[in-house]
């Protein structure tokens, strides 16, 4: 009998050719729920993520690369030009939040890329909402009042889906939220309606640059809090600073395995030095259980 896969599930396996798709469905229920990402190399047997660590599943079915290809059509309904601007920086945001990390040859044109071609690769990020997440630290960042939050793991370990849960349950409790949501992950939105619930006074902006978003929202829309995912430029932190000194508040994610790892990095550095963050929710991933901790940053 074909086990019950999740939604979350359900809408990946969507994206895979009709073939693969039935044989993903038939997995365990094991696998079914647990997996983080899918993973498609051509020549090799597809591959999920679980709690961190890659396990090879369909060990009878070898991906070509006109499967790689069929993948993208179907995450961009057959319309890849229009995808083409986040194509060459290697991912599409289908239906569903799912990203899809993309490998292949690229054509490059001075020093950037200007296409993607040849698919050689594709990881399918699972999305998920998991209400009551966010409890054991909701209280720690609320007393008070909430003060500017960051969220910080290794890549993989539920960073996103942190921040989405904790975007809905201040959202519901009254604060008139901004989600600069660059890649459509955080809220899922397709054709302007989010797939996943991000709280009833969150104004979603997607597709623009975090930092550029991040101005846009506050010319706006006139958040009290703005949120966004993965800091990874100084722009992110230019637009955060200035966000944070026009009295808004900010809730964001960041790739490390701690303060301490924080501290060793240029980049995040510039975050402490400039005290835009007043608290740190650090994520630890235990053999797939996540704990969470929240930390003054000084």
């Amino acid at each position: 009998m074909m086990p019950t896969a999740s939604q979350e599930f359900l809408r990946a396996a969507r994206l895979l050719p009709p073939c693969l798709r039935a044989e993903a469905l038939n997995l365990p229920d094991s696998i079914i729920n647990g997996a983080e990402e899918i993973r498609l190399r051509t020549g090799r047997a597809p591959s999920v993520i679980i709690g961190g660590e890659e396990i090879e599943v369909l060990s009878s079915h070898i991906v070509t690369a006109s499967e790689l290809q069929l993948v993208l059509e179907i995450a961009t309904r057959a319309s890849a030009h229009t995808y083409a601007d986040s194509i060459k920086m290697g991912y599409v945001t289908a239906e569903g939040g799912c990203r899809l990390g993309l490998c292949g040859t690229a054509v490059a044109e001075g020093n950037k890329i200007s296409a993607l071609r040849r698919l050689s690769s594709i990881c399918i990020r699972i999305p998920r909402e998991k209400r009551g997440c966010a409890d054991a630290v909701i209280k720690e960042l609320t007393d008070g009042g909430f003060r500017s939050t960051l969220i910080v793991s290794p890549p993989g370990g539920g960073k996103t889906t942190l921040l989405r849960e904790l975007v809905r349950i201040l959202s519901d409790s009254g604060k008139r939220i901004s989600l600069a949501d660059e890649r459509s992950e955080v809220a899922g939105t397709f054709e302007g309606q989010p797939c996943f619930d991000v709280g009833a006074r969150t104004d979603i902006l997607t597709g623009a640059p975090k930092s550029e978003g991040i101005f846009l929202l506050l010319r706006t829309m006139a958040p009290q809090i703005i949120a966004f995912d993965e800091i990874t430029a100084p722009s992110d932190i230019e637009a955060a600073e200035t966000a944070a000194n026009c009295g808004v508040s900010i809730l964001a994610t960041a790739h490390a395995n701690g303060i301490s790892d924080l501290k060793q990095r240029p980049l995040y550095r510039k975050l402490i030095d400039r005290r835009i963050f007043g608290k740190v929710v650090v994520i630890e991933n235990i053999k797939g259980v996540r704990r969470y901790t929240v930390e003054e940053l000084a």
